[in-house]
């Protein structure tokens, strides 16, 4: 089965990151983003927020689909392919939410040393 045009470019896009920064976190990205949808990643609120409370100002990307199961209480940047509806209302006022496609467009300010990659 061929896969989604946004996905394609989106693996694209952050392959010339890695290449363009020598930066191994675009690289990783890519490569987990390239999997089969079978074995694509998915997250809940609840161990989001877990992950939040123990790392303080670092940027938490989900390298899939944030999912509404439990409750978000921590303030954060947070960066995915996608979330839910019910996921981002939650999230709205205590998170800062980014799409891992617009993320991806600023690939040269990011400092990788401050990403935490969930999964």
């Amino acid at each position: 089965m061929a896969k989604k045009l946004e996905t394609v470019k989106l693996v694209a896009s952050m392959e010339k990151a890695a290449r363009k920064t020598k930066k191994p976190l675009w690289g990783t990205l890519a490569e987990i983003i390239e999997h089969p949808s079978r074995h694509q990643i998915a997250v809940n609120l609840t161990k989001l927020n877990k992950i939040a409370a123990a790392s303080k100002g670092k940027i938490l990307v989900v390298p899939g689909k944030i999912l509404s199961t439990g409750e978000f209480t921590e303030k954060a940047t947070i960066v995915a392919v996608a979330a839910s509806a019910v996921a981002k209302q939650k999230m709205k006022g205590k998170a800062e939410f980014t799409t891992l496609a617009e993320f991806a467009k600023k690939f040269d300010k990011v400092d990788a040393s401050k990403v935490i990659i969930v999964g």
